[in-house]
């Protein structure tokens, strides 16, 4: 008790040194961290885009793995589209366009991580058929196919996903027209809650799988290649796998086991809520995978 009222005096002084609106809750220094993050995000995940892009322009074949890479740059592109408007409040402290644009800006974090998180799975899943072949190779023989398929998911999101956000994300409650990014009253109802404890579930789930699996691979090729290893082309063909795990274990993971906390918790103290954004804003760093390929030669 004594340490929560501490850190509520703390969080109080704070909040009266920041002199912004008692609207903006983030204290200087949780602004500076979310100006930094998504300014790394924004120029990493620019650089590399673009770079990746004139890449996949050079390729003629059109491999699953690589349709996993394009739709990854298109999900990058549309995340890094909204970040500006972020950096706008954070610097500014204060959301001076409309609310609607504001839940826009608010679920294409959430849709950006999830997507990506699908096709880094999508990906990994491919190269561990092709590694135990079960496929001799996979790949789409018409560029149609990969069009097709990559149009299916982006007709999923847009048919199911786009609509039930627009319909229930912010619903709950009265917000504030020149707050943005503060949507936790929607924690209060118990299918929120059950829903984001699956997910958390679910992600920390898979992601074990995944280590799990990579570890498996890559201990079965050192003993496959024990005396020339390094050498050996499949073994950093698997360790570049590893690029994929360590984005969502680095990315992904702190967020989903922070918000189980934040929501048993997220009516404790309000600084909560800045803490909660901090680690939503590591999932935007993913968008630096693309660099990492790209320096890399993966």
């Amino acid at each position: 008790n004594m340490y929560k009222e501490d850190f509520r005096n703390m969080t109080e002084e704070n909040m009266a040194n920041n002199g912004s609106s008692s609207s903006f809750t983030h204290t200087n220094s949780m602004s500076a961290i979310l100006i930094t993050v998504y300014s790394v995000a924004f120029a990493g995940g620019g650089i590399g885009s673009i770079a990746m892009s004139f890449v996949l322009v050079k390729m003629n074949t059109l491999s699953v793995t690589t349709t996993a890479i394009v739709n990854l740059v298109v999900v990058h592109g549309l995340l890094l589209l909204t970040v500006p408007f972020r950096l706008h409040y954070y610097v500014n402290k204060e959301w001076v366009f409309q609310m609607p644009f504001c839940k826009m800006v608010s679920a294409m974090v959430h849709l950006h991580m999830y997507l990506t998180f699908l096709f880094y799975v999508i990906t990994l899943v491919i190269r561990w058929l092709i590694f135990f072949q079960w496929k001799d190779k996979v790949e789409f023989y018409r560029k149609l196919h990969a069009i097709a398929a990559s149009i299916a998911v982006w007709i999923f999101v847009i048919v199911f996903v786009v609509p039930l956000f627009c319909i229930e994300y912010g619903r709950s409650g009265t917000y504030d027209n020149k707050t943005c990014f503060k949507f936790h009253k929607e924690l209060q109802q118990d299918s929120v809650k059950i829903l984001n404890y699956l997910v958390i579930v679910a992600i920390a789930c898979i992601t074990c799988i995944l280590l799990s699996l990579q570890i498996f691979i890559l201990i079965k090729v050192s003993r496959k290649f024990s005396t020339s290893l390094w050498s050996h082309q499949e073994f950093w063909a698997q360790v570049k796998n590893l690029i994929f795990i360590c984005v969502i274990i680095i990315c992904f993971l702190p967020y989903h086991l922070f918000r189980a906390y934040y929501i048993r918790h997220v009516n404790d103290y309000e600084q909560l809520e800045s803490y909660n954004e901090v680690f939503l804003s590591l999932t935007a760093l993913s968008c630096l995978d693309l660099l990492s390929f790209v320096l890399s030669g993966s």
